[in-house]
């Protein structure tokens, strides 16, 4: 019942911040330089041409009336249409949202099959040779991966397996040229080549996405296993873990002690590195061409095409907003102080 009502404040947080969120969007995207009207007829085209079609586009309107027929139009589930492309941005978006979405869950499987474990390794004390070298070895990456452009590594990663190597496929998309995608059920090209058990149209598609998931991976995992490393040393230095060992608990039953005490940072960390997956994966979509939301926003952006731009911000802010909210109620049920504090 606690985590119930718990989701429902937060759930009632989301309704201003979206509406601040569509607010500040709608102002600062009019406020880039280009004519959308001007851009669309060409540097040639007379001015009674470009006038007609702002009137058209409702652009000679004052800026709040525009924004209430905008208001309006998403209230009825339209986006609005790309003034480039002469296309549905909500149909656009269904189209291109799971690409990217499965690029960051399979970014995000790899983090905590990997990352999260190493993190886990170096916080432990003592060990042999081996651990000590891994030890150093993660403590390079920690340092270097907060400073690692994202679209340089990919880059960098193309030309080696790709160019050099010839192991991985090019930026040809999310699957090789001629391939045919799976029948859409989710729109994930992974799950939806099991569902049709077709096993050579899921390792193409899975090879397609390795190299930009360990993009993502090395540039904005580095946080968790950071954050993963310095919350389990302090719970395996305290003093709870000295009684337990003391008492001659097992030891992987202490480990696990001091992982239950260090999720909650742990927890948080691991939600803001998924919003920052969202923004990581725009560059890393253009490079591999996996044509993406990310893409689509930058298309948008360079062509002043205000319906695209808008409707991909209030996509990634419900998606963050979503990801906080699941990290809150995670948070809620780890940390007993969050209870307290939320009963009080």
């Amino acid at each position: 019942m606690k985590a119930f009502l718990y989701i429902l404040k937060r759930i009632f947080l989301v309704i201003p911040q979206m509406f601040l969120i569509s607010i500040v969007t709608f102002t600062l995207i009019r406020m880039l330089p280009g004519d959308p009207a001007r851009l669309q007829v060409g540097p040639l085209a007379p001015q009674s041409v470009v006038d007609n079609l702002r009137a058209e586009m409702r652009l000679d309107e004052p800026l709040p009336a525009q924004y209430f027929a905008y208001l309006g139009n998403i209230a009825s589930g339209n986006l609005g249409e790309s003034w480039v492309n002469r296309s549905d941005v909500l149909e656009d978006l269904k189209e291109r949202v799971p690409a990217t979405l499965e690029l960051m869950t399979l970014s995000m499987l790899l983090i905590l099959l990997i990352l999260l474990p190493l993190g886990i390794l170096t916080a432990s004390r003592g060990g042999g040779k081996l651990i000590r070298g891994i030890k150093k070895i993660t403590f390079g990456y920690g340092l270097l991966a907060g400073a690692l452009p994202d679209f340089f590594l990919a880059i960098l990663l193309v030309f080696i397996f790709f160019t050099v190597l010839g192991i991985a496929p090019g930026p040809e998309g999310r699957l090789s040229i001629g391939a045919m995608p799976p029948p859409r059920v989710t729109g994930f090209y992974l799950l939806d080549s099991l569902i049709i058990r077709d096993g050579i149209l899921f390792r193409d598609a899975l090879s397609h996405l390795i190299l930009p998931a360990i993009t993502l991976m090395v540039v904005y995992g580095g946080a968790i296993l950071k954050m993963t490393s310095t919350s389990v040393g302090t719970a395996l230095r305290s003093q709870f873990t000295t009684y337990s060992e003391a008492l001659g608990l097992p030891q992987w039953r202490v480990a696990w002690f001091a992982f239950r005490v260090a999720a909650p940072p742990i927890v948080l960390m691991t939600g803001i590195v998924t919003g920052f997956l969202l923004g990581g994966a725009v560059l890393v979509e253009k490079v591999f061409n996996l044509n993406g939301i990310g893409g689509y926003a930058v298309q948008a952006v360079t062509t002043a095409d205000y319906a695209p731009i808008q409707g991909f911000v209030l996509v990634a802010a419900a998606f963050t907003m979503i990801v906080y909210l699941i990290v809150d109620l995670l948070h809620f049920l780890a940390d007993p102080r969050v209870r307290v504090e939320e009963h009080d």
